[in-house]
């Protein structure tokens, strides 16, 4: 019996195999790829700063730009109070000037805060956090040279732990309203920090202490519509005075 002889074009090896198996081929490079990346996020879109910030008419508003705005808010709701204890509870000039200080400094840090957060869409809280209230309950319950201590022992813990932050946001911010807040807190902060020692108080070896330990996060209240934040005042409704560390005013028509 004769051998069949070998028909050609069949076979793997064959013109149309090889055209077929390159295509397979192909498709499989293309695919696997897809496959293996499918689900996975986004490196850029998985960066929290990225996501975060957004754009304004004064530049780029970022997370941490929208946190400092906040905190300057929440210093405000608890420390103008706290001044207003230290104007009627404080046992010698300087502690009462001090709260004086802290009156008139944050009445019109608070003007100033209020403006920039309705112009960036900022919500703002109303009320102070756990722990400053918790502060806030401390100061009314003390009293004679115990509450001149423990006002200025907190209230400058307070401010130098601030300071820092004004002076990152100050640095890194892209956006012009931020830029103002933050030189209008620095010279609210500095002045405040000055009157503070002032007092003769303040215990400096237990503020290194406890400015070395890092602050845990306290979580701020519930924010409200920007539109909605009530203004910080004294109780009269008015400072007594002109604010002794008056900083940079709002000016919208800056870009950033």
């Amino acid at each position: 019996m004769r051998p069949r002889p070998p028909v050609t074009g069949r076979g793997v090896f064959s013109g149309t195999g090889l055209i077929v198996t390159a295509l397979a081929a192909t498709a499989a490079a293309l695919l696997v790829p897809l496959w293996f990346y499918a689900g996975r996020p986004d490196p850029a879109a998985a960066s929290p700063r990225s996501a975060r910030t957004v754009t304004t008419p004064y530049g780029p508003l970022s997370a941490a730009d929208r946190d400092f705005v906040t905190k300057v808010r929440l210093a405000g709701l608890w420390e103008l109070p706290a001044g207003e204890l230290a104007e009627r509870k404080g046992t010698t000039a300087a502690v009462r000037t001090a709260g004086r200080h802290l009156v008139d400094g944050h009445t019109a840090l608070d003007a100033h805060v209020r403006t920039v957060a309705l112009q960036l869409g900022v919500p703002l809280p109303n009320e102070p956090n756990a722990q400053q209230k918790q502060w806030l309950a401390t100061l009314e319950a003390a009293g004679g040279q115990d509450f001149d201590r423990r006002f200025a022992g907190l209230l400058r813990l307070a401010h130098g732990r601030v300071f820092s932050l004004v002076a990152q946001i100050r640095a890194g911010t892209q956006n012009s309203l931020v830029r103002d807040l933050a030189d209008d807190a620095n010279a609210t902060v500095l002045d405040h920090i000055r009157v503070l020692e002032a007092t003769g108080y303040v215990d400096f070896a237990a503020l290194a202490r406890e400015l070395a330990v890092s602050a845990s996060p306290v979580p701020a209240p519930p924010a409200a519509d920007p539109g909605a934040a009530v203004p910080v005042v004294p109780s009269s409704g008015e400072p007594s005075s002109p604010p002794p560390a008056a900083g940079a005013s709002p000016r919208p028509d800056r870009q950033g």
